[in-house]
């Protein structure tokens, strides 16, 4: 390697290669990496729900209050996001309008998986379901990008045929040698 001049040498002091300033705008990639987000679409698929959404609730807030229209929809549309899991509670527009991403990415498989201990880390979770290891109801699921909604969340089981559910029956010794045969 050639030696340095004076002014490369003089740059190099000032530039510090192990940690780099934050930028702004850079939300999208600390999402994807807190909940392991596979996809880059994914991100991108839920920030335009959260837009279209919150373009809804300024053109349901600029009807009349008592209009029987924007009571159904304004119904309608707490009773979805509610139902889908997004917002914690029914009671106004208020969270319908400060929806984000996050709160998609914390009804998706791995992170409920998380969630209700069935993996201790989201990694070991998207591992599993897309190793073919979780079901939701009758169906095998292997897209981490799966959403769970709050009915379905009480589904989520292991299947049948999966060797981590051998191992964590084994271990609370509920294991029977004739499931193990077949």
């Amino acid at each position: 390697m050639r030696k340095l001049g004076f002014h490369e040498r003089k740059l190099l002091k000032r530039t510090n290669f192990l940690e780099y300033p934050p930028e702004g705008g850079h939300r999208e990639a600390a999402v994807t990496q807190r909940y392991c987000l596979v996809e880059r679409d994914d991100y991108k698929k839920y920030n335009g729900i959260c837009c279209m959404t919150q373009k809804l609730v300024n053109i349901i807030k600029q009807m009349d209050p008592r209009d029987p229209f924007r009571i159904e929809m304004t119904d309608m549309l707490i009773d979805k996001l509610f139902n889908m899991g997004v917002i914690p509670t029914k009671k106004s527009l208020v969270h319908c309008e400060k929806l984000s991403v996050s709160a998609f990415c914390r009804r998706r498989l791995a992170t409920v998986l998380v969630k209700l201990k069935f993996a201790e880390h989201l990694k070991e979770a998207v591992t599993y379901i897309q190793q073919g290891h979780v079901r939701v109801g009758p169906e095998t699921v292997t897209d981490p990008a799966f959403l769970v909604t709050r009915n379905m969340q009480d589904f989520i089981t292991w299947v049948d045929t999966s060797k981590i559910k051998k191992k964590v029956m084994e271990y609370n010794g509920a294991l029977d040698d004739y499931d193990a045969m077949i």
